[in-house]
């Protein structure tokens, strides 16, 4: 359980239910968690819910929120997300997000970023950077689930969950989460062929952030590429971590967050 108190609600966004998180109290921190919901579990969250109030909304089709059949993808999921950030009143957010988060934070950015103060990415997918033969980003649905955690994972004790101990509400959510990312990332595969070409409006500072044995989408090209399309873009690479660096080095990882936001 959070050591933090936390805020449970449901609010009504684009016509649909949206369930949404929040703990601690200060300036307002939007996280966007990955496909795997692993950061609202994660000590990490309640450490800047200490100086921050965390808002983590479970984005349509995610944890209990509605999933209407008009959204098709995570650009669609932005669009909600701006009108949580309108319905709150939120200005001057710091804005996390990870993996398909990740994607999310930089659609939303490319879309109106002048509520934030500062955008971070962690080992984000969302743009196609090479040819069309290139594989920039691991086909986690394709290849054996062994071969996916060792590529998402550079000790892969910290990527292990036990699913015989989970209750059914719980094992029916990371069903539905999978299921979900499925739906609005499949085709075409984790990525939106015109990001990359929008990411030039982003005036945001940003920084990226990515483990330097990620083996889904690796920091380099894949990450060092991703930030360069960015005009405040930097790349910061955490030794000793895969595709979820907060959780296999949250030390490491707060530091780098800390110094930036």
């Amino acid at each position: 359980m959070s050591a933090v108190d936390a805020r449970k609600e449901v609010l009504t966004l684009s016509g649909m239910k949206v369930e949404v998180e929040r703990r601690g109290k200060g300036k307002p921190l939007l996280l966007l968690h990955g496909e795997e919901a692993y950061e609202p579990e994660a000590a990490f969250v309640d450490e800047l819910a200490k100086r921050f109030e965390v808002i983590i909304p479970s984005p349509p089709g995610f944890g209990s929120s509605e999933r209407p059949l008009w959204l098709t993808d995570p650009h669609d999921l932005a669009f909600v997300i701006h009108d949580l950030v309108d319905q709150l009143k939120l200005k001057d957010v710091v804005v996390v997000g990870f993996s398909v988060g990740g994607w999310i934070a930089a659609e939303m950015a490319t879309i109106d970023d002048s509520f934030m103060s500062k955008l971070v990415l962690v080992a984000p997918v969302g743009v196609k950077l090479g040819s069309p033969t290139d594989r920039d980003i691991a086909d986690v649905w394709l290849l054996h689930p062994d071969k996916v955690a060792k590529l998402k994972w550079h000790d892969l004790e910290k990527g292990k969950r036990d699913f015989t101990k989970m209750p059914d509400e719980k094992l029916a959510i990371v069903a539905r989460n999978t299921e979900t990312t499925a739906r609005f990332c499949w085709e075409p595969y984790m990525h939106n062929p015109k990001l990359k070409h929008r990411l030039h409006r982003v005036a945001t500072p940003t920084l990226f952030v990515w483990g330097e044995q990620d083996g889904i989408v690796k920091a380099d090209p894949y990450g060092k590429g991703y930030a360069a399309l960015v005009p405040n873009g930097k790349l910061t690479v955490i030794g000793n971590a895969g595709h979820l660096p907060h959780i296999e080095q949250p030390e490491a990882f707060m530091k780098v967050l800390n110094g930036f936001i």
